[in-house]
């Protein structure tokens, strides 16, 4: 009995070894993501130059969305390490929000995209949804939109009539919740068409912008900002889109090592989801002149604030 007790201890202490270094990776660099967001916020919010400027306000709304996606990630990141089970009432909601933020972030790339545009195009008579005092105009319908699918597609599932929402505990995974082909396929089917369209739309813009370009002979530097941009934007599509890489990668790994499963899960959700959504904000945030001079600021306030906190 107690060398069966021995090597029960032997057998899970590496396990339990491998969660606390995946949780000891991931919170560090959800706190490094959530001060920069604070930090990135609060400038939008005691500077009214970025909320009159509908780009600064799209930018604002990236920054809660990826937060959100970021949050509802981790926490069910968390509960699987941990192996926390909760009724499906509670995991339900984290996931449509984990879903709904992931998808909404490529519609706000294309929305930033368009802005670019209209900027360039119509200076003077920007249509009325565009300015910064009725943008969310077009906000409100991103997130509408982009509820919408998770809600449909956990609707067309088959429920198994044995799980009660309320007593049932289980763990959370969005495999609990849509296990059916038709939720798969439907899946992939919203992801392509979400993306497809995205790129449509930042090469459309990125096209024109150029064209427009090589015909002003003044104001070139505004216009090639835009383009620049733009170009940004498909950039941070790309990073999006690394999520897909996942099945291949897996293949990879499986052909090419021997790592747990669990393990090959944590590497993908690590460096294709969790990385990208990190840089994305960053990227935008420390390439804006604007930004990064008052980010710039804002950090120097806060060493000094330390630097005296340690005199005393």
């Amino acid at each position: 009995m107690q060398n069966l007790t021995e090597r029960s201890v032997n057998a899970t202490s590496p396990k339990h070894f491998s969660v606390i270094i995946k949780v000891c990776v991931v919170i560090p660099l959800f706190c490094v993501f959530l001060c920069f967001i604070a930090v990135m916020l609060q400038i939008f919010a005691s500077h009214r130059q970025f909320l009159d400027t509908s780009r600064y306000i799209l930018f604002a709304h990236m920054l809660i969305n990826d937060t959100l996606q970021f949050l509802s990630s981790v926490l069910l990141f968390l509960c699987v390490m941990g192996q926390v089970k909760f009724p499906l009432l509670f995991c339900v909601p984290l996931l449509f929000v984990s879903t709904g933020t992931y998808q909404n972030t490529t519609l706000i790339l294309a929305a930033m995209s368009l802005e670019r545009y209209v900027a360039i195009f119509y200076p003077l008579q920007r249509p009325a949804s565009w300015r910064s005092d009725r943008i969310w105009i077009i906000i409100l319908p991103l997130w509408i939109i982009s509820f919408i699918f998770p809600i449909i597609e956990f609707s067309i599932g088959k429920h198994n009539r044995a799980v009660d929402v309320l007593s049932t505990n289980m763990i959370c995974k969005a495999t609990v919740i849509n296990s059916s082909p038709i939720q798969g396929l439907y899946r992939l089917a919203v992801y392509v068409l979400f993306f497809a369209m995205v790129g449509v739309i930042i090469l459309f813009t990125y096209v024109r912008i150029v064209m427009e370009t090589r015909k002003l002979r003044q104001d070139r530097a505004s216009v090639s900002k835009a383009m620049h941009t733009v170009l940004l934007h498909g950039f941070q599509l790309l990073l999006c889109l690394l999520a897909f890489t996942q099945p291949i990668s897996e293949s990879l790994i499986a052909l090419h090592t021997n790592w747990p499963a669990e393990d090959v899960a944590f590497f993908n959700y690590f460096c294709f989801i969790l990385i990208p959504r990190f840089l994305s904000p960053l990227i935008y945030g420390f390439r804006d002149q604007s930004l990064r001079k008052h980010i710039g600021k804002k950090l120097l306030c806060c060493s000094k604030k330390d630097k005296t906190i340690f005199k005393y």
